[in-house]
């Protein structure tokens, strides 16, 4: 088997299907209640609790990743915890079942059950968890499959991440880069109007980080997490309530919507749940693309099209680079009017960044435009009208129109 090398922008290599043979060098493994990588281990203690190990800094995350069910008397807009509330962690079997023994994946299954009946006993109401853990050869994350079996009404499942990292804020996803938001704490007593909730709402990512030690928690798409004092990030992933709007809530006066019932809104039956647990560092959730890029190698992998009968492949004729610390690309497209070319970036961090568009072309023009492609001024080439620099604002979108130069 042959390892893949680097291409360059919009660049392609084919590489032929075989025996192969040489063996993998590492890659990922599979002994009794452990399995790892070359960066991570897994842990899978007799009661189901997991320990994450990252290799690179031995930092140890203890029960890292933990079911738990509390009751919810509020409806599909607000939350409300009951009086007397109770919360039920899940609890795993002792077996776990092997799936994968690497050396590419190693994969293990476990089962994880809670009960919403009195006291704990045994009752139909509550839910059970199928819950896969897989490691990719070579790959920092923990990827995590949970397939939810709700039978339970009237309350609130969360999945909760442990990182080990008090009074730290969380860095959450959003639509062009982060968000930094600290943790809530709701006084006690009644508010005035409508209680505030201490959740937040997070866009494929959300990581804690302390120097050396972090954790992100990353899913598909967008997602609800409380971050508690003590560092857990508690992720949603049912509510399930019986009402549209109730009148009656302690957290809110009067209805916010119309009252009907919403028996769907129970979320009883089968749902599937996929998220990945990643270990960073501080200086890694600060450098803006580190938290993008562990969401693209979790959630977007490489695609390979069956091209039957094609023409043969041929090279982009223009290869496009983006340089800059904390610049993610966003969109390529034509330009709306003319023959000019739409280059889109933002600014991650909260800091201001110099960046580069490196061309293997020469272009003609570049011009600095608003989002709507309203040019702004003309931008100055450099490296023999191969390169558009330009400076971005913190947290800044920046939209540039270029020109090819057209061969004499």
């Amino acid at each position: 088997m042959a390892a893949a090398g680097v291409l360059k922008g919009m660049g392609f290599d084919v590489y032929g299907l075989g025996p192969g043979s040489k063996s993998v060098q590492g890659g990922a493994w599979l002994r009794g209640r452990s399995m790892g990588n070359e960066l991570l281990e897994i842990r899978v203690g007799t009661g189901g609790a997991i320990t994450l190990v990252d290799r690179r800094t031995r930092q140890l995350y203890r029960d890292v990743l933990s079911l738990e069910s509390s009751g919810d008397a509020g409806d599909t807009y607000t939350y409300a915890p009951p009086s007397p509330d109770r919360t039920v962690r899940a609890r795993g079997n002792m077996a776990l079942s092997p799936l994968a023994h690497g050396p590419l994946v190693a994969a293990l299954e476990l089962r994880w059950a809670l009960s919403r009946g009195p006291g704990g006993g045994k009752t139909r109401e509550g839910v059970e968890a199928r819950v896969t853990l897989s490691l990719h050869a070579g790959s920092p994350l923990l990827r995590c499959t949970l397939e939810l079996h709700n039978q339970a009404r009237d309350h609130r499942l969360r999945a909760r991440i442990r990182t080990g990292i008090p009074e730290v804020s969380a860095t959450a996803g959003a639509q062009f880069g982060s968000v930094v938001r600290p943790s809530v704490t709701l006084r006690a007593g009644r508010y005035r109007r409508e209680t505030p909730v201490a959740t937040a709402p997070a866009h494929r990512f959300v990581a804690c980080s302390s120097r050396n030690r972090g954790l992100a928690l990353l899913t598909p798409g967008f997602f609800e997490y409380e971050l508690e004092g003590n560092g857990d990030l508690l992720m949603t992933l049912l509510r399930s309530v019986g009402q549209l709007s109730r009148g009656d809530l302690p957290t809110r006066p009067g209805h916010a919507g119309w009252p009907t019932p919403t028996p769907e809104a129970q979320c009883l039956g089968q749902d599937r749940v996929q998220l990945a647990l990643a270990p960073v560092t501080q200086a890694e959730v600060e450098q803006g693309t580190g938290l993008p890029q562990l969401w693209e190698d979790a959630f977007l992998p490489i695609c390979a099209p069956w091209l039957r009968q094609a023409s043969p492949l041929s090279p982009a004729p223009v290869e496009i680079r983006l340089e800059g610390e904390g610049l993610i690309f966003s969109a390529m497209k034509p330009a709306e009017l003319g023959a000019g070319l739409v280059l889109r970036c933002f600014n991650a961090r909260p800091q201001p960044a110099a960046g580069v568009w490196h061309m293997s072309a020469p272009l003609s023009t570049a011009q600095r435009c608003r989002a709507d492609e309203h040019p702004l001024h003309e931008i100055r080439l450099g490296d023999g009208s191969r390169s558009v620099p330009f400076h971005a604002a913190p947290h800044e979108i920046v939209t540039i129109v270029v020109t090819l130069a057209q061969p004499d």
